[in-house]
């Protein structure tokens, strides 16, 4: 059998070989022996060597802390095992060089891809073209509009990001009547942006005498931050709280914060930055917290992937197969616990 119609049957045909064996054992009438009585154990990826996997690797351009945390996750977890190699692209934010890149590695016939698209919905073509040439693709983060275009997702909460933030702020101001707060939020455009205010919003719905008096938007970027924040300063003389989407634009936030001499509310910031830990394990400022956002999803979807190409599951799971979504926790890190995540923040 060709080696494209051996895997593209792995990629689509495995529900309807699954179901067949499943009928055969239902219907057989034979006496079974014992010994297949016994449930089998799946195949676990571990750090033991195993089969090659060559694992192609998408991104957009590291322009952004974060990022650029991403594609580092991704080099030194494939570094971790000997048998992978990772071919990963130079990275672009335009959807069409992207898609050029994508092909040179479908072309190249790597084992597995992993891509986190510039614009999801934009280049779900790409993630559909590398499935149909029977290489599985692990989507990162920007979910593709069609799950034909991945075998496995897996990303951030946006929405519980904001819902942590506000039970983390609602939880603080619970006892202040009247409680007045703010939001930095990123770009407007982008559906993350709203799904982390969607649940903010609905977080606050909880505590009846908090009122969020203002809403501005930035564009995840250090001057933006402290543009926008200083917009906010100035029109808004006395709130309690502050909740900013992400820790790269909370740079200049914190500088805007600074230069105005506020210290008359608390901050919450967004992502996992280093920067943001280390205000935080100080605690001599207005940021408390932040909210995670892990670029640590990238050494995860390294390992997705090596089992994925080496046919095997994940460990602490009875399955066989890796699962098809895995959606990270976003933790709140603040003074009582930012010494376990200060490892994983980002530069």
């Amino acid at each position: 059998m060709p080696e494209f119609t051996s895997r593209r049957g792995l990629l689509f045909g495995a529900a309807a070989v699954s179901t067949g064996a499943f009928l055969t054992a239902c219907t057989s009438n034979e006496p079974s022996d014992k010994s297949e009585d016994k449930p089998s154990e799946a195949p676990v990826a571990d750090d033991k060597p195993g089969k090659q996997v060559t694992i192609g690797f998408a991104g957009p351009q590291a322009d952004h802390g974060w990022l650029n945390a991403i594609n580092d996750n991704a080099r030194s977890r494939a570094k971790k095992y000997s048998d992978v190699t990772l071919d990963i692209t130079e990275g672009s934010n335009d959807a069409a060089a992207q898609i050029g890149q994508i092909d040179s590695l479908i072309n190249k016939k790597v084992d597995v891809l992993v891509i986190l698209p510039a614009d999801g919905k934009a280049m779900t073509q790409a993630g559909l073209k590398a499935m149909r040439a029977g290489i599985p693709v692990i989507n990162l983060d920007r979910i593709f509009s069609s799950p034909q275009a991945y075998r496995c997702w897996i990303g951030g909460d946006n929405y519980g990001m904001g819902l942590n933030a506000g039970h983390y702020i609602g939880e603080k101001l619970k006892d202040k009547k009247d409680a007045k707060v703010v939001e930095l939020a990123g770009l407007d455009n982008l559906e993350l942006t709203q799904q982390r205010t969607k649940g903010f919003d609905d977080a606050l719905k909880n505590y009846p005498n908090i009122k969020k008096v203002a809403r501005q938007a930035a564009e995840f970027t250090v001057e933006s931050g402290q543009a926008k924040m200083a917009g906010l300063l100035q029109a808004q003389k006395n709130f309690d709280a502050l909740w900013n989407h992400d820790d790269d634009q909370g740079v200049g936030a914190l500088q805007a914060i600074q230069q105005a001499g506020r210290d008359d509310f608390l901050m919450v910031g967004g992502a996992g930055a280093a920067s943001a830990f280390e205000h935080i394990e100080k605690d001599d400022g207005v940021l408390k917290a932040t909210v995670l956002y892990p670029p640590t999803m990238a050494a995860s979807a390294i390992d997705l992937a090596r089992a994925l190409g080496q046919a095997k599951g994940i460990g602490g799971m009875a399955e066989f197969e890796i699962p098809s979504s895995v959606t990270l926790y976003s933790a709140v890190v603040d003074k009582t616990n930012v010494a376990q995540y200060k490892p994983t923040g980002f530069k």
